[in-house]
């Protein structure tokens, strides 16, 4: 029955492309370009000010300054073709509170190229952008050079 199991586990490790990669907290996922570690526990993005009011998860955050937190909750249903563990939960806490949730999108550096127009943040760092339009916000976090990109509804 146990061997059963850990065939089951390897099969599905396999398909999903995950493996276990060092500390319990950080995996390997074979994303379009190459293998990557990406953290799976809750990561700090640090303080943000959102310059006006947006929308997150249908939920109303007004302007002013959040700590945001990755955490280790993968959003469900996934897009398609995206790897769970890349696209996760994000609060936006003030104090002790959550006041809001968003889905975050987590790019290796190595495919960030493909995917943003502009250089990205420095390491250690965030940036917040409106779009073209006025109509999105995008909060762009660089945490050793792996970049967190959340879009946000402005309203």
């Amino acid at each position: 029955m146990k061997r059963q199991h850990n065939t089951t586990l390897i099969l599905a490790s396999a398909i999903l492309g995950l493996t276990v990669a060092g500390p319990s907290n950080v995996v390997q996922a074979q994303t379009a370009s190459a293998n990557v570690d990406v953290p799976t526990g809750e990561v700090g993005l640090g303080p943000v000010e959102l310059p006006r009011r947006v929308m997150a998860n249908g939920e109303t955050l007004a302007a002013g300054t959040y700590n945001v937190r990755v955490t280790g909750d993968s959003a469900t249903p996934g897009a398609p073709g995206q790897l769970p563990v890349l696209e996760r939960w994000v609060e936006f806490r003030q104090g002790e509170e959550v006041r809001g949730r968003e889905v975050v999108s987590i790019i290796p550096n190595s495919e960030i190229g493909d995917v943003a127009k502009t250089g990205p943040p420095a390491s250690g760092t965030s940036r917040v952008e409106l779009l073209k339009g006025n109509d999105y916000l995008r909060v762009w976090s660089n945490q050793n050079n792996t970049h967190y990109i959340i879009h946000l509804v402005v309203g």
